[in-house]
C-alpha cells in the first residue's frame, strides 16, 4: 500500500518510516496453526504461480527469490513484481506471512500495463486494485504515536483503487467495537473500502487470502471468512502484481483460475 500517497490525500501524517521504526524481526510462530483454509481451489483451472510467473518489475537482483516454493520478497527497493499474463475475470488463493512486526506489502489486480512502465526502483505500481497486506503491528503503531486508533485504514485487508484506477468501495465507513469503545474508520464516500471482520493473524504466522474478481467486482475472504470488497472498478483487467514496500515478506501456494 501507499501509505505516504494515501495519507496525503487524507490528511497529514508522518512518514512511513516514523510509524515503523520500531519494526523488530519476528521468527515464525511456534506452534500456530498449520492448517489454513483452502477456499475454493478445488477443481479443474487452477494453475500454481511460481516466481518464473512474475516479472521483477523495479527490484535488483536480491528483491524476489523463491524457496522450496514460498517467494520471499526482501521489500527493497520499493516496488513491485507483476505476473507474465493479464486477467480479466478471475479467482484467486495465497498464502502470506510477514516477517517483521509492522510489515507492509499488498495484492494488485487488474493493472494495467502503464501502472509499470519506466518503473523507477522506489516506485510502487500507478495504478491497480490493492488488496491490502498488512501486518497487525501497523495499526498498533498508528495508536501508540497517535493515541488513538487509526480511522483511515486497517490491518485486515483493505481493498482500495490506487492512482487513477476507480473502485466503489462495499464498506467505505465501519464502526469497529473494542472493550474500551467503538471507533470509527473511514468515511462515507470513500473508495478504500474496509473488513467487516479483522481476522488478521500477527507476524511469523500464515494468512490465507481468497480473491474473486469478476465483471468489475472485487470481493475478499481472510482466513476462511468473507470480510470486504468493492464493485464498478475501472479497469477491470490487466496483470496481477506482488508488491515490495520496505519489509520481508513471504507468499506460498499462489493459485489462479480465469473464470468466463
Amino acid at each position: 500500500m501507499n501509505l505516504t500517497r494515501t495519507a496525503a490525500a487524507i490528511a497529514a501524517l508522518p512518514p512511513l518510516a516514523v510509524l515503523i521504526a520500531s519494526a523488530r524481526p519476528v521468527p515464525p510462530t511456534v506452534g500456530a496453526p498449520a492448517e489454513l483454509p483452502r477456499a475454493f481451489v478445488d477443481g479443474a483451472g487452477w494453475t500454481e504461480l511460481s516466481l518464473q510467473d512474475f516479472v521483477n518489475v523495479n527490484g535488483d537482483d536480491t528483491t524476489w527469490r523463491e524457496e522450496e516454493g514460498v517467494i520471499v520478497c526482501t521489500g527493497k527497493p520499493i516496488g513491485g513484481a507483476r505476473t507474465e499474463d493479464t486477467y480479466g475475470n478471475f479467482e484467486m488463493v495465497l498464502e502470506w506471512r510477514h516477517s517483521t512486526h509492522a510489515g507492509n506489502s499488498g495484492v494488485f489486480l487488474w493493472c494495467p500495463e502503464s501502472a509499470f512502465e519506466d518503473l523507477e526502483p522506489g516506485q510502487l505500481p500507478r495504478s491497480g486494485i490493492e488488496v491490502q497486506v498488512l501486518d497487525l503491528g501497523y495499526e498498533e503503531n498508528w495508536e501508540k504515536n497517535k493515541g488513538v486508533p487509526s480511522n483511515w485504514f486497517t490491518s485486515h485487508g483493505d481493498v482500495f483503487p490506487v492512482g487513477a484506477s476507480k473502485m466503489t468501495a462495499f464498506t467505505p465507513e465501519i464502526t469497529y467495537e473494542r472493550a474500551s469503545g467503538s471507533y470509527v474508520v473511514g468515511k462515507p464516500q470513500s473508495a478504500r473500502s474496509f473488513p467487516t471482520k479483522r481476522l488478521t493473524r500477527e507476524a511469523g504466522q500464515w494468512n490465507h487470502y481468497y480473491i474473486r474478481a469478476i465483471n468489475g467486482e472485487v470481493r475478499l475472504w481472510v482466513n476462511g471468512e468473507e470480510v470486504n470488497g468493492g464493485r464498478d472498478c475501472s479497469p477491470a483487467a490487466g496483470y496481477l502484481a506482488l508488491e515490495a514496500e520496505g519489509a520481508e515478506v513471504s507468499f506460498r501456494n499462489i493459485r489462479v483460475r480465469r473464470l468466463p
